[in-house]
């Protein structure tokens, strides 16, 4: 039997391999096989791990969340002033383009809400994840005279929340709206609710 530490190694080994091949060919498409020859590993070691493909989703959708989630608040951390916090949780929480590879992952797993109550969980703390954020910057902007919205300020978090995952969804698919073009318009209805970015 592995020890501990090997065992969460090679667990995390396997999500980041389930992450890239989920990006290289797609979840419809995706199976247990494409994982382990992603892995190196048989169908076997993985199924040593994990009791099937759908629990390597499930923490594989867990694992991606986090490295955007965490990587977005560390981001908005580092900044003073509430507008610069504003204008750093909107950039970051774009895709970085087309080729996203994470970014558009996430959106499939989406997909995956309503078929599977553990991915329905994944999904909606990820939008309470997004809507807190958007909503203590607000807060703090307010209080500190930076931002005079001019609607409640619920409805601004929740706006901001649903333009960064509408946009984000039309840049990963390869649309015709770009990052720049995504936020600009992001900053500017930010403006319009009166918090400058």
């Amino acid at each position: 039997m592995a020890r501990p530490n090997t065992q969460q190694r090679r667990r995390l080994e396997v999500i980041d391999a389930a992450l890239d091949a989920a990006a290289e060919r797609g979840l419809r498409h995706l199976s247990l096989t494409d994982v382990a020859n992603q892995a190196g590993v048989t169908r076997g070691a993985l199924l040593y791990y994990y009791d099937d493909l759908e629990a390597i989703l499930v923490e594989a959708h867990a694992s991606g969340m986090q490295r955007v989630g965490a990587e977005r608040i560390a981001l908005v951390a580092q900044q003073e002033s509430s507008t610069d916090k504003l204008r750093t949780a909107i950039d970051a929480g774009l895709p970085s383009g087309p080729d996203d590879a994470l970014m558009r992952l996430l959106y499939e797993f989406d997909v995956l809400a309503g078929k599977s109550p553990l991915h329905d969980q994944l999904v909606q703390q990820l939008y309470r994840e997004q809507l807190q954020l958007y909503r203590e910057i607000l807060e703090d902007g307010v209080a500190s005279g930076e931002f005079s919205l001019t609607g409640p300020l619920e409805d601004t978090a929740m706006n901001l929340v649903a333009l960064e995952d509408a946009y984000g969804l039309h840049i990963v698919a390869g649309g015709s709206i770009t990052v720049d073009d995504a936020r600009r318009a992001i900053r500017l209805y930010a403006a319009q609710a009166g918090a400058r970015t």
